[in-house]
């Protein structure tokens, strides 16, 4: 075997040990049912590619049906869901890996089409800066409150499907981001106007999580949490937000920090004088308090032993586990020189790729 440290197992604090530091991001495969259940497709297409990765996980699952964000997503809004929900997380827990599933909503994101006819809801009534998008309805505090519980009904049924954890989709300018935002959130009342309350709902869905896990989970059940560190609108989200938002994430019960990003070393977009890392910003901040995952990008052993040089504790490999299914197998067997770094059309069928999933911007 390849003498890789990201082939050696991590333990989590609650005691939950992964088999390697390999994650398989969350990737949106638009392939479940037209009500949120899951799919055959889906069921082949992650029978296909789990086994290797210390983690996969499953991408957003919406935990409303206004939260939902897009045509073909995953549903776990309601308990008719758990018995696609129990087969997707039975196929997935294969050789050991474990099922991660992501939780989230869509907030402003989504649209009126995909919600059939009613309106998008968001932390205030900000549209999107982004061509075609529609403003939202702002959420008053008892729905904010119904979200927060559905957040945790919602880790309920991942645990009674036997799912290994969850994670909360922070990133990506969706609901919890979005209340995070100060280009989202204008509110004045006690979710949002200073940075500590623009942090509240945030706070409560861990909360709401956790104390699912308490009452549900009879062995240790993971926690993770996704972040996009910046922001590009005015006002938005800026790198000493983000760092303010991780200390205090690094003292919640949470089991690890997933940082989303298109290139694993990507520096800031908005201070174009600063060249370091952004993910080096987060370690330093955390200080070990919490482990990190690391994407974008990676491909090689080189490049995720590299990330393990720089004291990260996972690597996620996206694209790049679409097109190999076998990695972590292979570098294991010291195949490297036969690990595919791309793929044809002809390879999707194979690889359990069908239209929607191609279509949706992965491919």
């Amino acid at each position: 075997m390849s003498n890789y440290a990201f082939l050696k197992t991590y333990q989590f604090k609650n005691g939950v040990e992964i088999k390697n530091r390999i994650v398989i991001p969350p990737m949106t495969e638009a392939s479940s049912l037209e009500n949120g259940a899951v799919s055959q497709d889906e069921l082949r297409y992650f029978k296909i590619h789990t086994g290797g990765a210390g983690m996969f996980i499953a991408p957003a699952a919406n935990v409303t049906a206004l939260g939902k964000g897009f045509e073909g997503q995953l549903s776990i809004a309601e308990d008719r869901f758990l018995p696609g929900l129990t087969r997707l997380a039975e196929t997935i827990k294969h050789d050991g890996t474990k099922a991660i599933l992501q939780l989230y909503h869509a907030g402003r994101m989504s649209n009126s089409a995909i919600l059939r006819g009613q309106q998008t809801v968001s932390a205030s009534a900000v549209a999107a800066p982004r061509p075609g998008s529609e403003t939202p309805r702002e959420l008053t505090e008892a729905e904010i409150e119904t979200i927060i519980t559905a957040f945790g009904e919602a880790t309920r049924r991942a645990i009674q499907a036997g799912f290994d954890g969850i994670e909360l989709h922070g990133a990506n300018t969706y609901l919890l981001q979005q209340f995070f935002s100060p280009h989202s959130n204008r509110r004045t009342d006690q979710w949002g106007g200073t940075i500590e309350k623009r942090m509240a709902f945030i706070l409560k869905v861990i909360t709401s999580v956790q104390t699912a896990v308490r009452n549900y989970a009879t062995t240790p059940f993971i926690i993770g949490y996704r972040i996009s560190p910046e922001e590009l609108e005015t006002p938005g989200i800026r790198m000493a937000d983000t760092l303010k938002l991780v200390d205090v994430l690094a003292d919640q019960p949470i089991d690890y920090l997933h940082i989303s990003l298109g290139d694993v070393w990507q520096s800031s977009l908005n201070d174009k004088n600063d060249s370091e890392p952004l993910v080096l910003k987060i370690k330093r901040q955390l200080a070990g308090r919490l482990p990190i995952i690391a994407v974008g990008g990676l491909k090689t052993p080189a490049e995720v032993e590299k990330v393990m040089e720089a004291g990260i504790d996972f690597a996620a490999l996206g694209h790049e586990s679409l097109y190999e299914p076998h990695w972590v197998q292979k570098v294991i067997a010291d195949q490297i020189d036969t690990i595919r770094y791309s793929i044809a059309e002809a390879d999707y069928e194979e690889l359990g790729i069908n239209l929607a999933f191609r279509e949706f911007g992965h491919l």
